[in-house]
């Protein structure tokens, strides 16, 4: 049995790859750029892009289960071309968001819910991971840091549960073979068919997580409270406006108390789960001084 992961490029795709076949599965690495990736050896490599659907049942072919990155463009072709090459089940990377209010009308949520909704229409198995924020996302802040300059922020007591994308993977992993990362069976209910929303162990704001990652660096990072307006002007150079207006709604949500933790690999697969602590310690020369 294959199991296909797609966006084989990105962090949490390329840790599942390695898992899968760590664990001894059968793995293909999907991409639109498939000259880019770096699998291990014996893992197979095929051109995935949902704008070119002709190349879909090659990618498909003896394929059982899917990791599956959330694009809306071309899904249902997808879809199909899933259910006529035997595909049984399909592990989505999703996002928390798609719980949120008007989640179809919002940037940040509508991309991954219309994926939910294309594979909850069809005859396919799947399983929703629905994580909240990524630990990784405080690599926006390493240019600042990098030069020792202030971070600048319009909710500094902003609370996320940060999920180190690790975590993402082993859960990923198990529920696609229902093992753990070390290849034993669970004794912990099956992710088969459920939708689970992830975070990491702790509530943290965002002043907190800049505190840890300078306790990690040994020097002080200043934080500097900006007005909105200031945050939309400074966001809006790297991202749409609507998208830049629901992340800081987001944020102004939760800039009153602590962030809930949902399903963690704890409750899930019955082992502690990675914190930001770790992952600063783990990614520290990210926000080395740059001179």
């Amino acid at each position: 049995m294959t199991i296909l992961v797609t966006g084989a490029r990105g962090k949490v795709g390329q840790a599942v790859i390695s898992r899968l076949h760590s664990a001894g599965h059968a793995v293909r690495a999907a991409s639109a750029r498939p000259a880019e990736l770096t699998v291990p050896d014996g893992v197979e490599i095929a051109e995935l892009a949902l704008d070119r659907p002709e190349g879909f049942d090659a990618a498909l072919r003896g394929v059982r289960q899917v990791f599956l990155y959330p694009e809306p463009a071309g899904i249902r072709e997808l879809i199909g071309a899933a259910e006529a090459a035997g595909v049984e089940h399909v592990v989505l990377l999703s996002s928390s968001s798609v719980l949120g209010p008007d989640a179809e009308n919002d940037p940040l949520a509508s991309h991954s819910l219309r994926v939910e909704q294309a594979l909850a229409g069809s005859g396919l198995t799947r399983t929703f991971l629905r994580p909240d924020a990524f630990a990784s996302n405080s690599l926006g802040w390493a240019h600042p840091i990098g030069r020792s300059l202030p971070v600048q922020l319009a909710y500094p007591d902003a609370h996320i549960a940060p999920i180190h994308p690790e975590d993402i993977a082993d859960i990923a992993a198990e529920a696609l073979t229902g093992a753990s990362p070390t290849g034993t069976p669970l004794t912990s209910t099956s992710l088969t068919g459920r939708s689970v929303t992830l975070t990491g162990p702790e509530s943290l704001s965002f002043r907190e997580q800049l505190a840890v990652l300078a306790e990690t660096l040994g020097r002080e990072i200043p934080v500097e409270r900006i007005s909105r307006a200031e945050a939309e002007q400074q966001m809006g150079r790297f991202l749409p406006a609507p998208m830049v207006s629901s992340l800081l709604n987001l944020w102004e949500a939760a800039d009153h108390g602590p962030a809930a933790i949902a399903d963690t690999t704890h409750s899930l697969l019955g082992r502690p789960a990675r914190t930001f602590r770790q992952w600063a310690r783990e990614n520290a020369a990210a926000f080395a001084r740059q001179h």
